[in-house]
């Protein structure tokens, strides 16, 4: 099963839905396709489609699925490489108003540069990502919440030493 997770935001991301139900056309994805739909209306013969769901929904479908396509959100993003999961983003683009900046082109770029996850910017065509997700190996996620603390702690024992 694929996973396609489309958020919350406000204005409508047909794009990723179109060029996913191409490649379900033409046989490249043969597999169930789930879509967490948010404020994206789009009726598909091929995918199965839900506006919203609960926490324990999503996580429940980001676990079952052989892999996640995604908008570029931070939260959706992560939500995967935490999991190990293999993933696909598409970025939101202001040019086709489907956010209001093109801030999820550094999000994404971020993640594929770091090798966790796979990305489609237009710069190919989308059946080309689709071939290179089955061997795709993500990047485990390394938590860097430890180090942080560590520096907040170092900083607070230092400054009150100064005070």
């Amino acid at each position: 099963m694929i996973f396609i997770v489309l958020g919350t935001h406000e204005l409508p991301f047909q794009r990723l839905l179109k060029v996913v139900e191409e490649e379900i056309k033409a046989g490249n994805i043969t597999s169930d396709v789930m879509v967490q739909s948010g404020h994206t209306s789009y009726e598909s013969e091929h995918m199965k489609l839900i506006p919203f769901m609960t926490y324990h929904e999503m996580e429940a479908y980001y676990q079952k699925a052989d892999y996640i396509i995604t908008h570029g959100g931070t939260g959706s993003i992560t939500t995967a490489v935490k999991m190990g999961k293999k993933l696909i983003a598409i970025p939101r683009l202001h040019k086709y108003g489907e956010h209001n900046d093109d801030h999820q082109l550094e999000i994404v770029r971020q993640f594929t540069e770091s090798g966790h996850i796979l990305s489609w910017n237009e710069d190919g065509p989308f059946s080309d990502v689709i071939r290179q997700i089955s061997s795709f190996h993500p990047a485990p996620f390394v938590s860097g919440r430890k180090k942080i603390l560590s520096i907040i702690e170092d900083f607070i024992a230092h400054e009150g030493k100064r005070n």
